[in-house]
């Protein structure tokens, strides 16, 4: 995967303030490579062991979370609840993403 691209989506995550979410289009749009969702999608599945990206805040477009009934899934939820993200029916509301 092109680092430059790897690099633009480590730091737009990371810029995700507390409290809000992000959709995977969304982090690629910003990162400058539209239509490349999927690809963010797999950077945040295969963070660096060790690795404080609030990978958390990333989710589907539709609201929805991607790992809903998996353990991951469960440490996302968490994550988000502790931040004070709304999160109803595996849905998070369009009110909670970030507008950068």
């Amino acid at each position: 995967m092109n680092q430059e691209f790897r690099d633009a989506v480590y730091q737009i995550v990371g810029a995700i303030p507390a409290g809000t979410v992000a959709s995977y289009g969304q982090v690629a749009a910003l990162a400058g490579w539209p239509r490349h969702a999927r690809f963010v999608g797999r950077l945040m599945g295969n963070l660096p062991a060790g690795s404080t990206l609030p990978w958390h805040r990333v989710i589907r477009g539709d609201g929805g979370l991607p790992l809903a009934g998996t353990p991951s899934g469960e440490v996302q939820l968490r994550r988000l609840a502790e931040e004070g993200v709304a999160v109803v029916g595996n849905r998070v509301p369009k009110r909670c993403f970030w507008v950068p």
